[in-house]
């Protein structure tokens, strides 16, 4: 056909409702490259297209007259060069595409009431300006309250004269491994790792977190609150050694790229996202919940068997008094509760990458998930930060409807030509953290497959696997940490937040972290001290009462004087039932297995 534009002319039939959705859809990813027009308008301008042909498929008219039809029109007219060169050069991939899009083409009805299904009923840009916007602001939220709770424990833990010295840790990384060290532990603490450096750091990643949440400088401010946390958790040994402490470091790194590249973020202008990073963090809630259900399945029969919650709740490190009142529960609702918690983590991940409509539905499911772990368990941010995180699977066009109109943004989206070096940097990145990722993903999976040895990346914590409770504890083992001056009476150390006292309900604690009693519940585990190497450090510092020690637990049974001896007892704890609390007014009940440590004095 002779020339007819400066531009191609994309023909449709207008009077087909499929066409028209997807035609609108198309508009906005082409934008100003493409003309469009229905064949009701502008058939009879073309005489050399039958009619035939616009009721079958759409017509692209290019510039020098050339006419392509069916698939190939659409992998053209979306300028989508794989595609493309899959349909020019891939054997068979031609004759497929056609046959595919021939087969919609006759029955456009059936797939138009699909669209409506999967896609609803808009035709507005899919954009998650306001979703990027809001997941920014909260990931800010998590930063802060990782490190003012860190902040009130630090130096009890790891400072000078805390449980584990990370000066002393340091130094004996430098000894044994050398410069090596400065690899296998990333962290600013090896230019000063005093006291005031941890504070300096906590004090630090707070003001970060307000500026972040501020949307002052996003890029510069997240890059900064990485490098410090992964400071911390570097040198915070077993204190930090937890999946929430990793997974905020891969969300704050894949959040570095997807943020907006400039001085301040605001609600009415902002730099385009990239959908790249936008893929890779809904991956990373993919690996996350699918890995949570698919360990559960490979390593422990009393998933498979249904009765893991016939004693979760009573044996997870810190239940809330809602998971005393859940453990009551009859084991069929116990059951169908596990069916239920493995129909979100093993099928609902795949809507992630669904259709609009699908992906709101498995939102839905996956938030919900995470409240009902909230309200029956304490795990400090780990909830929280998977909850912004499916933030991401809501675009702008439903945070509309949900909103009351005066709160409804409306953003303009700014930049250009100036940050190309960024977006090549960023596309680069992207690839390697996505072959990275699944390369330790396909790992855990497939477990019996060999794998790239990827140690050299794992120490700076943002390329990680996941997966909690993959080997259920079902009983409940307790330490009681008990002080005398004379071997005949002795008083216990209370510690804030685990279990102790058998009339003191569970409590609640989350989204801060008491790490000592977290991993007093790990210890525990181990059947005596000499399986965990922390352990004796901690019960040196109650013989020298020291205060950054004492001020991790309730109270000090000996404030004037430190005891002579100190002891640890290990017991069996057990929840009560309704009836034994009515009665006795106890929450737990303890049967005592042992010794977990003897009495030892400071020479």
């Amino acid at each position: 056909m002779p020339s007819q534009s400066s531009k191609p002319l994309l023909v449709y039939d207008n009077d087909c409702d499929f066409c028209r959705y997807w035609i609108a859809q198309w508009q906005h990813v082409t934008g100003n490259r493409i003309d469009y027009a229905s064949s009701q308008e502008v058939a009879a301008q073309f005489p050399e297209i039958p009619l035939s042909a616009y009721e079958s498929s759409v017509q692209l008219i290019l510039q020098n007259g050339t006419v392509l039809s069916g698939a190939e029109a659409v992998f053209r007219a979306l300028d989508n060069s794989f595609f493309l060169w899959c349909y020019n050069r891939l054997p068979g991939f031609a004759s497929t595409s056609e046959r595919v899009y021939r087969f919609v083409a006759q029955n456009r009805p059936f797939f138009s009431v699909l669209t409506r299904w999967f896609w609803g009923t808009h035709t507005e840009r899919t954009a998650f300006h306001f979703s990027r916007w809001m997941f920014l602001r909260a990931l800010g939220c998590i930063y802060l309250i990782a490190f003012l709770s860190l902040w009130v424990q630090i130096h009890g833990l790891i400072g000078s004269n805390g449980i584990l010295p990370v000066d002393q840790f340091l130094t004996a990384v430098r000894q044994q491994v050398g410069t090596s060290g400065y690899h296998a532990v990333p962290t600013l603490l090896w230019l000063n790792p005093s006291d005031a450096s941890l504070h300096f750091l906590c004090a630090g990643g707070v003001v970060l977190s307000l500026v972040l949440i501020a949307g002052f400088f996003p890029t510069f401010a997240l890059a900064s609150l990485w490098g410090v946390y992964l400071s911390l958790v570097s040198a915070g040994q077993a204190f930090l050694s937890f999946q929430w402490d990793v997974l905020l470091l891969e969300t704050g790194f894949l959040a570095i790229f997807f943020a907006p590249l400039r001085i301040r973020d605001t609600l009415t202008r902002t730099s385009q996202l990239s959908p790249a990073f936008l893929w890779l963090l809904r991956w990373l809630l993919f690996r996350l919940m699918f890995a949570s259900g698919f360990v559960k399945l490979a390593s422990d029969a009393v998933w498979r068997d249904l009765t893991a919650l016939n004693f979760h709740y009573e044996t997870q490190p810190l239940p809330t008094w809602i998971g005393w009142y859940a453990h009551q529960l009859p084991e069929w609702f116990q059951k169908i509760s596990i069916i239920s918690m493995f129909a979100v983590e093993l099928v609902v991940p795949f809507l992630i990458f669904a259709p609009r409509r699908l992906r709101n539905a498995g939102c839905i499911g996956l938030v919900a998930l995470q409240i009902l772990i909230i309200i029956t368990g304490n795990y400090c941010f780990f909830n929280l930060l998977t909850i912004i995180l499916c933030l991401l699977l809501i675009d702008d066009v439903m945070w509309k409807g949900l909103l009351p109109k005066r709160f409804r943004p409306s953003f303009e989206p700014v930049g250009g030509s100036s940050h190309r070096y960024w977006r090549v940097c960023v596309v680069v990145v992207a690839m390697l953290l996505f072959l990275l990722s699944s390369i330790r993903f396909g790992g855990q999976l497939f477990r019996e497959t060999r794998v790239p040895d990827l140690t050299w990346i794992r120490p700076f914590r943002s390329v990680n696997t996941y997966g909690l409770f993959a080997d259920m504890t079902e009983s409940r083992p307790e330490i009681v940490v008990e002080g005398s001056n004379d071997q005949i009476t002795w008083k216990a150390y209370e510690f804030r937040w685990k279990p102790g006292e058998l009339t003191d309900a569970p409590k609640w604690v989350a989204p801060h972290q008491p790490r000592l009693d977290w991993q007093m519940w790990f210890a525990a585990l181990q059947g005596n001290y000499q399986n965990t190497y922390w352990f004796p450090s901690f019960m040196v510092a109650l013989l020298q009462n020291r205060p950054e020690v004492l001020q991790l637990l309730a109270e000090n049974p000996f404030p004037d004087r430190p005891p002579r001896y100190v002891r640890a007892t290990l017991y069996d704890y057990h929840f009560t039932d309704i009836k034994t609390k009515r009665s006795e007014g106890t929450w737990w009940s303890r049967e005592r297995k042992g010794v977990y440590c003897p009495a030892i004095s400071l020479r």
